[in-house]
């Protein structure tokens, strides 16, 4: 009778806390396994990079054996906070007294071609009838910084694990795309070095295809290609907590029943964007050595992989089916807008 009594006794925290943290164990594990063969497989094809290897494999994997009850505890976890910790370390990669030096040449272009994005991804996803989330996933893919505004983005709005990876697919069909045409074009326009650079940093997504295009144009574009791309990922910010107030909106109409008029600005903001800043200030002023630094960008690499690997594993691939192929002709359609739109803006203000 006493041992039953015992065995009924609840846990201590402490014990309850530890059990949780060992649940995650067998699921981070595996996203981890995966990120690491999707990071062999983006160095061997560094145009694909490995977060889309990520993304991929882990659906493949889940196509051929779907992850069952114990590992989902850590693929959910690795597919929320190790996005956020990872958007974290992407600021210690900024240095704002750079961003500044560049700015002024390169913020109506950036600004300019954003804008258009976005409104083309509400107004053109709305015609083709593309639901909100995969909306703002590709408008924020395309407009900022392709896997990783997607990564920062997605805890924001809640999206679905199918809409993150038919968003990444989307952005990386396009990735290809611009690597390949954008130095052919930039030649035929007779585009000087930094003009490029400003180019392929405001109209490519994800850094390693910035890097890509801008290498293959000559090592000039390179620099300043990349200074453009790391000040873009900064608009991530704005986005982010645009779009945590319009869910916010959304989240007390709904309980309401009518639309909200105010909303309170406090606690909508993410941790992780806060941190964000934080990390980029502190990288400007200093604070992260040379060394540190590029490890913390290794890190965030591979944070967002194993990431977006966890995403790959939860993909319901009959969903993606169901979606069909308009989010790519979203995405298309937006992959021509901001090159034209970049384009445009440089010639106006004299870039060209």
């Amino acid at each position: 009778m006493e041992n039953e009594l015992d065995s009924r006794e609840p846990r201590s925290p402490t014990a309850a806390r530890i059990s949780a943290l060992t649940s995650h164990i067998p699921g981070l594990a595996l996203a981890s396994g995966v990120a690491g063969f999707a990071t062999v497989v983006g160095e061997v094809f560094p145009l694909v990079g490995g977060p889309v290897a990520g993304v991929v494999v882990g659906a493949l994997v889940a196509a051929v054996w779907k992850p069952g009850v114990r590992v989902r505890p850590g693929v959910r976890v690795a597919s929320k906070s190790l996005l956020q910790i990872a958007v974290v370390l992407l600021g210690t990669q900024l240095s704002l007294a750079r961003i500044f030096h560049v700015g002024a040449e390169s913020l109506p272009v950036m600004v300019g071609s954003l804008v258009a994005c976005l409104a083309g991804a509400f107004l053109l996803g709305r015609w083709l009838g593309i639901g909100g989330n995969l909306r703002a996933l590709i408008g924020a893919g395309t407009g900022i910084c392709g896997a990783s505004a997607i990564a920062a983005v997605t805890p924001v709005i809640g999206a679905a694990g199918a809409e993150v990876a038919y968003a990444v697919s989307t952005i990386f069909v396009f990735n290809v795309a611009a690597v390949i045409v954008f130095p052919a074009l930039g030649h035929v326009m007779g585009m000087d070095p930094d003009a490029f650079g400003l180019f392929a940093g405001t109209a490519v997504n994800d850094m390693s295809s910035v890097v890509a295009a801008a290498t293959t144009y000559g090592p000039a574009a390179v620099d300043y290609a990349v200074v453009v791309k790391l000040t873009r990922t900064l608009m991530i910010i704005p986005i982010c907590v645009g779009l945590a107030v319009l869910a916010n909106r959304r989240a007390l109409a709904a309980r309401t029943g009518a639309s909200a008029s105010r909303v309170r600005l406090a606690g909508l903001v993410p941790w992780f964007l806060v941190a964000f800043l934080m990390a980029a200030a502190a990288n400007s002023v200093g604070l992260v050595p040379a060394g540190v630094q590029r490890g913390f960008g290794e890190l965030s690499v591979f944070l967002i992989t194993v990431a977006l690997s966890a995403i790959g594993l939860s993909t319901d691939l009959a969903g993606l089916r169901r979606t069909g192929p308009r989010p790519l002709v979203l995405g298309a359609c937006l992959w021509v807008i901001v090159s034209l739109t970049s384009l445009g803006l440089q010639f106006t203000v004299g870039s060209l």
